[in-house]
């Protein structure tokens, strides 16, 4: 009974998330009076103009590419050093391992509003609040215990029998991580890096605190300011398209490397 249910609830609300992107993606191809003399109504002629508007116009290129620069970079950084931190806390036996990964889960649970505040005062002390390189390392900092914790789990999955081969092959620790166990890891380093790719593509509260430069601006920061010029000029289908411009890409991107998510998350979760 409670399957059904639960199956029912999801169905649902897939359901609702889909026409919410429809109606969306329908009210950016309006003119503004059509939206607003009717919501649920098919434009008269698709007005890709609107497009233009927001991304020309309104400036979302350059936040765009901006968005696309920190992300790449933050999910690369995340990666390379939560992969060694993931791989040790779960292959090696040693004084503080358990208080390690116990604050590491201790950290997913710490929100962002928090440490708002301090993480400010340390970028304004070393100098690096407006620059992208300080976004990045906030964001590597912030993304390492969720990352940590869900490669600790798939390292743990791993066979030890090829690791125990190329020991007695007389590999080194740094071949074997690299050159064995890192392959090995590829769909769980593939999941984290969708889901962090994910979260970092739609942050706003951050890039909002840290970027106060209009032509560094992330894609996210970018679209509220285009909102906030709504009360002078109200083109809110541009501001429709704009929020198209945010979603489809991360959505695609997401879409068409879901199998890999269910694959990692699997196979974490398998010991």
């Amino acid at each position: 009974m409670w399957s059904a249910l639960g199956k029912t609830f999801l169905y649902v609300w897939t359901l609702f998330i889909l026409f919410i992107i429809g109606w969306i993606v329908l009210a950016s191809l309006k003119t503004n009076r059509e939206l607003f003399e009717g919501f649920w109504s098919l434009p008269d002629s698709l007005q890709w103009g609107n497009y233009f508007t927001a991304w020309v116009q309104s400036d979302l290129a350059s936040y765009f590419f901006n968005s696309l620069l920190v992300v790449t970079l933050s999910v690369l950084g995340i990666v390379l050093v939560s992969a060694p931190a993931a791989y040790v806390l779960s292959r090696y036996n040693f004084i503080g391992k358990e208080f390690l990964t116990n604050a590491f889960v201790i950290g997913i649970g710490i929100p962002y509003q928090a440490v708002l505040i301090p993480i400010y005062l340390l970028l304004i002390k070393i100098g690096l609040i407006n620059s992208f390189i300080g976004l990045i390392i906030v964001y590597i900092a912030l993304s390492l215990p969720f990352t940590i914790f869900i490669l600790t789990g798939f390292f743990q999955s791993l066979p030890s029998d090829v690791e125990e081969a190329a020991i007695i092959d007389g590999a080194s620790e740094n071949a074997i991580f690299w050159r064995v166990m890192l392959p090995m890891a590829r769909p769980g380093l593939v999941t984290v890096m969708i889901l962090n790719a994910v979260g970092l593509w739609n942050e706003f509260l951050l890039a909002k605190a840290y970027m106060n430069v209009n032509e560094k601006y992330t894609l996210s920061v970018g679209l509220y300011q285009f909102y906030q010029s709504m009360q002078y000029n109200s083109d809110w289908v541009s501001l429709f398209a704009g929020v198209v411009i945010i979603i489809f890409p991360i959505l695609i991107f997401y879409l068409w490397l879901s199998d890999k998510i269910i694959e990692g998350m699997t196979a974490g979760s398998g010991k």
